[in-house]
């Protein structure tokens, strides 16, 4: 291979860096929450109305209840399941591992506010749980190389519009959400640490 070759091939690779995955994270919420903004807006409801706080604080209970279960499952699946069919190409690691834990708060924060927007009010609204979730899985690429991944963000999905019915309010699946981004990403932190 000649060296105007060897140039070309490497300028036409990419390296992901920690800035590139932070700056895309960024954008790619802020799209999803731009659309589902404008999507509950042609729905002729107001996204504000969606984000108001219950009076009563059930929702709580639907949010904690779905994590605490989705923990357990993800738990015994690490224990049963073969490595190489949880593997995510090392992308969560490489998000989370240097992150001050407020960063990572601020990351679970904005991306179950702007994906539960997009996805259980506006996309749930038309679709309904089922295809929605079908899309949500479909939409974290990086899980689709292995069918159980696949399977358990498709089944992540549905528990989430599930408790969005049951509670009435959008909150549920924001905490849930919240709350497995936030701890999954201290435990990657931690993980990641211990291996250096």
């Amino acid at each position: 291979m000649t060296n105007k070759r060897k140039n070309r091939s490497r300028r036409a690779q990419v390296q992901l860096t920690d800035r590139l995955l932070l700056i895309n994270l960024y954008l790619t919420q802020g799209l999803t929450l731009l659309i589902g903004t404008v999507w509950i807006f042609l729905q002729g409801r107001n996204p504000l109305a969606l984000l108001a706080l219950p009076e009563s604080l059930t929702f709580l209970y639907w949010g904690l209840g779905l994590a605490v279960v989705m923990f357990l499952i993800d738990f015994l699946m690490t224990i049963w399941g073969r490595e190489e069919d949880l593997d995510d190409g090392g992308i969560n690691a490489m998000l989370f591992r240097s992150r001050p834990i407020w960063h990572i708060f601020a990351i679970a924060a904005i991306v179950s506010i702007c994906e539960e927007l997009l996805f259980r009010g506006a996309l749930q609204y038309h679709l309904g749980p089922y295809w929605t979730s079908i899309v949500f899985a479909v939409i974290h690429i990086r899980y689709l190389r292995h069918w159980l991944p696949t399977a358990w963000v498709f089944a992540s999905s549905y528990g989430l519009g599930w408790i969005y019915l049951q509670s009435g309010t959008l909150w549920a699946p924001i905490i849930c959400h919240f709350l497995i981004d936030f701890i999954s990403g201290i435990m990657i932190k931690r993980r990641e640490q211990k291996e250096q």
